[in-house]
């Protein structure tokens, strides 16, 4: 059986013919795709989201569909319809882009509610209603939304039950200077990508989830994840609205992703066993769509990272 390190190395050479840098958010959807959750990708327009969920989907060798949200999309365009056959005079379902292994929900907060509302079952049921029959969608199946933080205009916010079904929320920054230089230097004068091998398939990942089941969580990092989750609701519940700056902490969502993606990490850096430092490490990712900042945060500029950072490092750590 494959080791974590190497499935990674192997994954992460193939996308990095494409896709130059951001190291760190390409490990952390190899840790979704572990962990069977989705994905949502923040950032400025540029820093190749599409290109790099479009560059995992083809060194994975699994369905990739990408589906451009826009204000006049309607849910039919996500999961199907039921289309009438004259010959037969009868309706089947015509399955929309949603049945495919990964799904690309590129601008995902261009569209209105009604569509947004259309992916909940999707992702966490992994299934969709067409026509009031259930359809099961193929495994593995993932869910990778981009939206960009800046344009406004046109943009509907996301609901919180649907931000709760995201595992991680990634912060996609801008390139080094280095990597810059190298991007103007590899593609500066070529205007085709280079095309990806599948250097791994579905089916492997759905044999390496059994891996990552047998790493070690003790019940001590078990208290640890639930006493940071808790942490968050306390600051909600507690203080005056003065100088309160949560209106609502951390779902259970949070503590099942955080075990969940403890043992991933664990697994891909080649461990046995989740330590408090991988806890910590994933908490910003798992927990900063997942609180609601109050009217006098936003006013103060205080962000949900510099919430979240506080919660751990007043949370005493357990020794394991």
């Amino acid at each position: 059986m494959i080791t974590g390190p190497a499935w990674s190395q192997k994954l992460r050479d193939e996308i990095g013919k494409a896709v130059i840098g951001q190291d760190a958010v390409v490990e952390r959807l190899l840790v979704a795709l572990l962990a069977n959750g989705h994905v949502l990708l923040e950032g400025m327009p540029g820093l190749a989201k599409t290109l790099l969920v479009k560059s995992l989907g083809s060194a994975l060798g699994v369905q990739f569909e990408r589906i451009q949200f826009t204000p006049d999309l309607l849910p039919s365009d996500v999961v199907g319809t039921m289309i009438f056959q004259p010959k037969t005079g009868e309706f089947t379902a015509h399955r929309g882009p949603i049945f495919a292994n990964l799904v690309l929900a590129d601008e995902i907060n261009r569209a209105p509610a009604k569509v947004q509302s259309a992916l909940l079952e999707a992702m966490q049921e992994r299934q969709v209603t067409i026509g009031g029959h259930t359809h099961p969608l193929p495994k593995p199946f993932f869910v990778m939304a981009t939206q960009n933080p800046v344009e406004q205009e046109g943009t509907y916010p996301l609901p919180e039950a649907q931000t709760d079904r995201f595992l991680f929320k990634l912060l996609v920054d801008y390139p080094t200077a280095e990597e810059e230089a190298l991007m103007m230097q590899r593609w500066g004068l070529v205007t085709k990508q280079p095309e990806l091998a599948a250097v791994s398939s579905g089916a492997e990942l759905l044999e390496l989830r059994a891996e990552v089941d047998r790493i070690h969580l003790a019940p001590a990092l078990q208290g640890y994840i639930l006493a940071l989750v808790r942490g968050t609701r306390v600051l909600a519940e507690g203080g005056s609205s003065a100088n309160k700056h949560l209106d609502f902490g951390a779902s259970p969502r949070a503590s099942l992703a955080l075990y969940q993606a403890g043992r991933a990490l664990a697994w891909l850096r080649g461990l046995d066993y989740v330590s408090p430092a991988l806890i910590q490490e994933l908490a910003l990712d798992v927990m900063r769509h997942r609180v609601g900042l109050t009217y006098e945060a936003e006013a103060e500029e205080i962000s949900a990272d510099q919430i979240i950072t506080q919660v751990v490092e007043k949370t005493p750590v357990p020794s394991i």
